[in-house]
């Protein structure tokens, strides 16, 4: 018998007994089905990962300097002058000043704005895009200005249009508005658009310091950022003498860390959906059992008139391989259903845009996983079935 006659007459013994057919797929489909929906998920993680840290710059290199251990300190005309010096490596630099206390506009007080003292370069550091008005500038900085640009959440819950010259007041002292920074979020409490930016030395001030610790360093490209970082590490080291004086993290070194989590988080979540192929198998093998036992006199005939051994075997695993990856197949249909739900579900939920995106690597190892897996389960039935003494056979009844 051919090969693809065979396939034939797999398939046509299938739909003789429909109902029996689908419930020994039923596990190659759920297993099928649920390894592609994790799969998805962790694609769609990795993916959004990837936007939101390119948002943050993942060229961007953060320096905190805490200085224990050491008498030195670090000054930020040094720090600046040495990133001058090596623009191969380097865009901007700016400081990145903290400022706890209290905001207030009128008589609303802003209870979850972020304050953040930085230099006139940052924005172009963090790509920042300005709805109205202007940037801090140098001589903000120089001259210890009372200067903000803020975000559209402040400026669109707490002004009119003309935001542009209105005051606030950061613990207690006057800042004018000079600035408003473009929506980067959804403009609520708390997120990305609910910050203040001003000119570091006045932050300092506020804060009540006169020592930077921490600063943002922009180098040229995502290709350069271990060079910088090595780099930085050797200037910093020959400042303070000591390696636990400084830290440097890079947004690309936790994009590995987080990706690398959310990629064995996958593996092992597959591997436990993977059981219910194993499950598949065993019902595969149950089934071929059971069909090589009503089929007794028909494996009699066939050697009688001449088949060997391997035809029979071969007619047996072929017709497991193709139940398996007609459930596979059905499998992947409803991996492909349950992530398309997914991502609605998601998105309307959590609303964030996190797509489950089924990878064709994916989708390709597990139909081959599920024919594999009939072929392996199918061969122990077969086996038996190609021993049979044909006079046997042809007496069963």
């Amino acid at each position: 018998m051919r090969f693809f006659e065979t396939i034939e007459l797999a398939i046509k013994n299938l739909l003789g007994s429909k109902v029996r057919s689908l419930l020994t797929m039923l596990g190659i489909i759920i297993g099928v089905g649920a390894v592609i929906i994790i799969t998805s998920l962790g694609n769609g993680m990795e993916n959004f990962m990837v936007d939101s840290f390119s948002s943050m710059g993942t060229n961007v290199l953060n320096v905190t300097v805490m200085g224990k251990g050491s008498t030195r300190t670090l000054d930020f005309d040094e720090l600046y002058e040495h990133i001058n010096e090596n623009q191969d490596l380097y865009n901007h630099i700016s400081p990145t000043v903290n400022v706890p206390g209290s905001v207030k506009v009128g008589t609303e007080t802003l209870e979850q704005t972020s304050m953040t003292g930085v230099s006139e370069d940052y924005n172009e550091l963090k790509s920042l895009v300005l709805s109205q008005g202007r940037y801090v500038q140098y001589v903000d900085v120089t001259n210890y200005s009372k200067v903000i640009v803020i975000g559209s959440y402040i400026a669109d819950n707490f002004f009119d249009d003309d935001v542009i010259g209105q005051t606030m007041k950061i613990n207690g002292q006057v800042f004018t508005i000079v600035g408003v920074l473009d929506e980067v979020a959804d403009s609520e409490k708390g997120d990305s658009d609910d910050i203040i930016h001003l000119p570091y030395s006045s932050a300092l001030k506020l804060a009540g310091s006169s020592v930077i610790s921490s600063y943002a360093v922009e180098v040229r490209s995502e290709e350069t950022v271990d060079a910088s970082k090595e780099d930085l590490r050797y200037f910093l080291y020959d400042i303070f003498k000591d390696e636990d004086a400084y830290m440097i993290f890079s947004m690309s070194e936790l994009l590995d860390t987080m990706t690398s989590m959310i990629n064995i988080m996958v593996v092992i979540l597959a591997a436990i959906a993977a059981i219910s192929l194993v499950v598949g198998g065993i019902g595969i093998m149950n089934i071929t059992l059971v069909s090589v036992t009503e089929r007794t006199r028909e494996i009699g005939i066939r050697k009688s008139l001449g088949a060997k051994r391997h035809n029979i075997m071969q007619q047996f695993v072929i017709e497991a391989a193709t139940t398996s990856a007609i459930g596979g197949i059905i499998g992947i249909g409803f991996g492909y259903l349950m992530s398309s739900l997914g991502t609605l579900v998601i998105s309307q939920m959590l609303d964030e845009d996190i797509s489950l995106l089924p990878t064709l690597s994916s989708v390709m190892i597990a139909f081959g996983v599920s024919v594999t897996i009939g072929i392996v389960f199918g061969y122990l039935p077969a086996r038996n079935a190609a021993r049979l003494n044909p006079i046997d056979a042809l007496r069963y009844d």
